[in-house]
């Protein structure tokens, strides 16, 4: 098979090396025989809150094991005068970039490691997606899709592993009249993308940021010490919407191509890892589990992640004494 002209950008930071060790191999296994560069972008720039959690576990790890794939290009995210300006002249009209959003979350990294890649279309992927279905047509699918509907800006794999009765059980989506399991979505998610470089400038043509809409959101940036900024898929959904753009999630042909994402962390979720990457894989998947995109209860106790979550809520932080 003739790799297509796509980068394969994936994000890692040291925040990420627990599920990294075992998934970033499984992504690149999936991908890495459809797209002409594999890109790694490593970013050491440390938020507050939850995206800073096992910082320490990972920092000295995750750049060799980044390096450790050999078929890919590693880079650590450059948040340096003139990296900024690059990024910002793309995508942002010449604005200011921030480096982080209002939970500590990535931004900066997603435009950086756009500009980077080598090629007009970029398929990224957060560190901790598992794909499914692991169809080697997909990329070249996808394209299709993208120089056949000009409405499409970005692409990405159906959410979840197939409902038998084709529905999404935890996204709206509307369904593709002329093809099973393809929805068309006016949201975009920055887990998950395929992005035609060039139509985003010429119709699009840039971005602006923002303070999170929401009041309580700015609250809980200035109280954990994060920027006061929305997250950038708010701003390309906006942008999307505006132009009159979509997003397109689809299986594709047999065996297609499905990805799932894990909600939360917690000792289950890191011990079952390596049986998790074999069930999706293998397509071992429990009937409660198809159509959802989260994995849920019935492949991982949450129960731990849930309590933990529950007691350190952001709100509770400034008061708690323990």
């Amino acid at each position: 098979m003739t790799p297509r002209p796509v980068t394969l950008q994936i994000s890692l930071a040291p925040s990420d090396y627990g599920h990294a060790r075992i998934l970033l191999e499984h992504q690149v296994r999936v991908w890495g025989g459809q797209v002409a560069e594999v890109l790694l972008c490593v970013d050491f720039h440390r938020s507050s809150g939850r995206f800073s959690a096992r910082w320490n576990e990972g920092k000295e790890r995750i750049l060799k094991l980044a390096k450790s794939v050999k078929v890919a290009r590693t880079l650590i995210v450059d948040y340096g005068e003139s990296s900024m300006e690059r990024v910002s002249a793309e995508f942002f009209g010449g604005r200011r970039v921030p480096a982080k959003d209002f939970r500590g979350g990535p931004f900066f990294s997603y435009f950086f490691g756009m500009a980077q890649a080598q090629h007009r279309f970029v398929l990224h992927t957060d560190s901790d997606i598992f794909f499914g279905g692991r169809s080697q047509t997909w990329i070249g699918e996808a394209l299709d899709c993208l120089e056949k509907r000009s409405e499409v800006l970005f692409a990405a794999p159906l959410p979840g592993p197939p409902a038998p009765d084709g529905r999404l059980r935890s996204q709206p989506g509307e369904p593709d009249a002329h093809e099973p399991h393809a929805f068309r979505l006016d949201g975009m998610s920055t887990r998950l993308f395929l992005i035609d470089r060039q139509r985003f400038h010429e119709r699009i043509g840039a971005l602006r940021a923002r303070r999170p809409r929401a009041l309580r959101n700015t609250i809980k940036a200035l109280i954990e010490g994060n920027p006061p900024e929305d997250l950038p898929e708010h701003l390309f959904t906006d942008a999307m919407r505006s132009a009159g753009l979509v997003r397109r999630e689809f299986l594709g042909r047999e065996p297609g191509m499905w990805s799932l994402h894990p909600p939360y962390r917690c000792p289950d979720f890191y011990h079952r890892l390596p049986e998790l990457v074999r069930r999706v894989e293998s397509g071992d998947i429990p009937d409660a589990q198809r159509g959802d995109h989260d994995i849920n209860a019935s492949m991982v106790d949450w129960s731990e992640a849930l309590a933990e979550m529950a007691r350190n809520r952001w709100w509770k932080r400034p008061w708690r004494r323990d």
